[in-house]
């Protein structure tokens, strides 16, 4: 451990073990390993306790860096867990997947010397050491009632992170929230989206479990606007509804012979492979043929994803990144980048698909592409990609799966009278209250601002409960 003797400025941030990469391709465990106490202590107690902590300002969920960084440094490590669970009730999978480097981390003093303290992992190791430890802090309100006496309900439309923020927030508040989703399973992207070996199917049940002992209900299989219309929700008596059903609806690349066998949206082939388990194919029946080489269109964090992915699946050699810009512009987190060139994911850069080719069966046999140089700035503040005459060449694929971003889910909004949409058919939600056009319905998450992080879409949901409770209290029970 570092000496006392040494400056908390001077003292190296400790790294995260992980398996080595010729290791974890060969298994679907996750990753990193994380800190162990020693670790964390050490981490933790490079913490400068400043007088005003900017950390909290960059947390979209405001938890109190500073103080549950400074239990861990003391070992009150069940304190830091109680202290963070007061505004997050996801606290194992925000230290596992949250982009702490572009919130609180960067927002951190230290950050002035590119060496700002590893909040996510002192997160995920006090949410970790909980689970082997403790049991969670019993949450005892009064629940709230309406003038019949009766628990005042609300219903929740999804349950994604930003559903289960605004039903763990109601709860802690004492209402009776139901959450209503259309998989088998709560956890929305956290299940069907994001990889094993990012986060295990196990942290996110055991932050439902956690819901459950707060008061918070879940109706799986159950789609709002398909098995239940919203008028229904509220002749069913629920005093208000939010809306947090995501952006599912995939983007696909508009090229001739998009419509192969074997050409995938991430959506789909990231629901195989997560929620339905198809890398345990086949003692789970739901396949996912691959090939021996598959290209991945896109190189966000979703790219990432199918891109590690199919590095791990069986037959698979090669797994192409297609991106039309250069590596500095990838919106991909950092860390995911380096980790899929560990796994030996092949980054075809300033690349753009053009068609995909098919063998006479109809099956995917090559993606065309033609190479691109960088012009000016966009709207988006990043160079454009233009294309280089002549330059097309094919990359041999048995595989494409595009990974371009999603678009709003229109199961819901396209069948609700009155509530409004802006010009690409996300709902119109106010950024501090999650109110919409219509009284009594609230919406937050990719539903409302496009596709974004677990952790923007959990701030969105806090802010949307408070909205709830306001005017629950204000129209309802007035």
């Amino acid at each position: 451990m570092a000496e006392n003797n040494i400056p908390k400025t001077k003292r190296p941030r400790i790294k995260v073990r992980q398996q080595e990469s010729a290791d974890r391709i060969k298994n679907f465990n996750e990753v990193p390993f994380g800190y162990n106490e020693e670790e964390a202590i050490e981490e933790a107690s490079r913490c400068l306790q400043c007088k005003n902590p900017t950390c909290i300002a960059g947390c979209p969920v405001n938890i109190n860096i500073k103080k549950f960084i400074g239990h861990i440094a003391e070992k009150n490590y069940k304190a830091a867990i109680d202290t963070i669970k007061i505004d997050s009730s996801l606290p194992a999978v925000c230290g596992r997947v949250c982009p702490q480097e572009e919130q609180c981390e960067l927002a951190c003093v230290m950050q002035k010397t590119k060496n700002p303290i590893n909040i996510g992992a002192l997160e995920r190791f006090a949410a970790d050491w909980e689970a082997q430890n403790s049991k969670p802090a019993a949450v005892s309100v009064e629940k709230i009632k309406d003038k019949d006496g009766k628990p005042v309900k609300i219903a929740v439309a999804g349950a994604g992170p930003a559903g289960l923020t605004v039903a763990g927030d109601l709860a802690k508040m004492g209402y009776s929230p139901v959450v209503f989703e259309a998989m088998h399973l709560a956890g929305g992207v956290l299940i069907y989206g994001i990889p094993e070996f990012r986060l295990p199917k196990t942290i996110v049940q055991r932050e439902v479990d956690y819901l459950k002992s707060l008061g918070v209900e879940f109706k799986l299989n159950v789609a709002v606007g398909k098995s239940y219309t919203v008028d229904d929700i509220f002749k069913l008596g629920y005093k208000a509804l939010f809306i947090g059903v995501g952006a599912g609806t995939p983007m696909f690349l508009g090229i001739p012979g998009e419509q192969a066998k074997g050409v995938y949206s991430a959506n789909e082939f990231l629901t195989r492979i997560n929620a339905m388990k198809a890398y345990r194919f086949p003692e789970y029946d739901t396949p996912a043929k691959l090939g021996k080489k598959v290209a991945v269109v896109g190189a966000g964090n979703v790219a990432m994803d199918a891109a590690r992915w199919s590095r791990r699946l069986p037959g698979v050699e090669d797994v192409y990144i297609i991106y039309r810009r250069s590596e500095d512009e990838m919106p991909a987190r950092t860390e995911e980048k380096e980790r899929a060139k560990e796994e030996g994911v092949i980054f075809k850069l300033l690349t753009n698909p053009v068609a995909v080719i098919e063998n006479e069966q109809g099956w995917v046999k090559s993606i065309k592409c033609i190479k691109m140089q960088l012009g000016e700035p966009d709207e988006s503040g990043r160079r454009k990609p233009v294309t280089v005459p002549g330059s097309e060449f094919e990359i041999e694929v048995d595989t494409v799966i595009s990974a371009l971003g999603t678009k709003a889910n229109k199961l819901m909004t396209s069948d609700v009278a009155g509530l409004k949409l802006n010009k690409w058919g996300y709902i119109e939600a106010d950024a501090e209250t999650g109110a919409t056009s219509l009284p009594g319905i609230f919406a937050g998450g990719d539903i409302s601002t496009g596709s974004s992080t677990v952790i923007a879409a959990m701030g969105a949901g806090k802010k949307a409960a408070k909205g709830i409770d306001n005017y629950i209290k204000s129209s309802i029970l007035k």
